[in-house]
């Protein structure tokens, strides 16, 4: 059992506080990443807020990459010194959704609150979502990293633990987007741009960007949108239906807003899908005409971590990027220190950041 530094959430809603925590050794199949950088998600933000619930204390964090620093036994294809990307993404291999494909689903069951982590009195502490990234070094299972080339920069490396996958993911895996299809993404933020980038890359006519903020709509153009909208205008998507010349094939939903789901039917062709991205707080509903829906042959389907399957779509993103045809570095607002990450939370609150970057190293 070695003593860690980490940002613990004691109560949702407050800070985050900087302490030292207990981590173990990692057990069979489980693998110890000292890291080097961890993003911020809006992910953590809500679960830090209270949004959907949990466990405290608990230490959050889920976009991270650093070095594998020992293994547990049973690990095969990652050893000690690897640098790799470590993701939420844990997978049994052998449960219904893995066997089918789509680990992102698994069912076998997780506890965080009997994980690797405990306070420095061996009390419990929560390791949210399979990561608990907020600290300098994590244990996790070996299904959830994805090793990467020795000279990518780690804060580039992290983005690709959620928010690119996410957006890059929901729209070549969940959306199946074909070449010359059309596109509405709603909401301009760190999946948003990601899913836009995603549709640029997968061949899209038409990518109409929809944010209730211009600058957002500045960042989409750089992106790969190709036209946008803002959304506090009446009825929006007349807007994007008028750039497109008809209505969207896909609509993916980025923001984590219920309204928003109400609405996103409105831009769609018929047999067009809406991608559900986005997740509202627990609670919150959303309502559509279900007749039209059915009457167009058209869909809403929801998409988790963009259905990725890391082992196979981050090697082909880094290789995106490496061609310089996948945006990572332009995506990073800033970089901050652990001891500054509620002034980093604050800032990603703000909106106008597109990914900040706490730099462990």
């Amino acid at each position: 059992m070695q003593t860690i530094k980490a940002a613990v959430c004691h109560q949702f809603g407050q800070p985050l506080v900087i302490e030292d925590v207990r981590l173990r050794a990692p057990d069979m199949g489980e693998i110890e990443v000292t890291l080097d950088a961890v993003a911020i998600c809006h992910s953590d933000i809500s679960y830090a807020d209270g949004a959907w619930g949990g466990s405290l204390p608990a230490v959050y964090g889920h976009e991270a990459a650093g070095r594998i620093s020992a293994t547990g036994a049973g690990v095969t294809g990652l050893a000690t010194g690897d640098p790799v990307v470590v993701t939420l993404i844990r997978a049994c291999g052998a449960c219904p959704s893995c066997g089918a494909g789509r680990p992102t689903g698994c069912e076998a069951p997780r506890d965080g609150d009997h994980g690797p982590l405990s306070t420095i009195d061996g009390g419990t502490l929560h390791q949210a979502m399979a990561c608990g990234a907020f600290a300098e070094k994590i244990v996790v299972h070996h299904s959830q990293a994805v090793k990467i080339p020795g000279d990518m920069a780690m804060d580039a490396a992290s983005l690709l633990a959620c928010g690119v996958i996410t957006g890059v993911g929901a729209v070549v895996n969940a959306a199946a987007l074909r070449a010359g299809q059309d596109v509405v993404v709603i909401g301009a933020g760190g999946v948003g741009l990601n899913a836009i980038q995603g549709a640029r890359i997968a061949g899209a006519r038409r990518i109409v960007a929809v944010d209730m903020n211009a600058d957002k709509l500045e960042d989409a153009i750089a992106f790969g949108a190709t036209d946008t909208v803002l959304a506090a205008q009446d009825q929006p998507w007349n807007a994007a239906i008028k750039a497109m010349g008809r209505g969207a094939d896909a609509v993916l939903v980025t923001v984590g807003a219920a309204p928003v789901y109400d609405q996103a039917p409105n831009y769609l062709a018929p047999g067009g899908k809406v991608i559900m991205v986005g997740m509202p707080a627990s609670g919150a509903f959303s309502s559509f005409e279900a007749g039209n829906l059915a009457a167009a042959g058209q869909s809403m389907i929801g998409s988790k971590m963009g259905d990725v399957v890391i082992a196979r779509d981050i090697p082909w993103m880094i290789d995106l990027y490496r061609q310089g045809r996948l945006k990572l570095d332009e995506l990073i607002s800033n970089r901050w220190r652990l001891d500054q990450i509620n002034e980093a939370i604050a800032d990603t609150r703000s909106g106008s950041a597109r990914r900040n970057v706490i730099m462990l190293k």
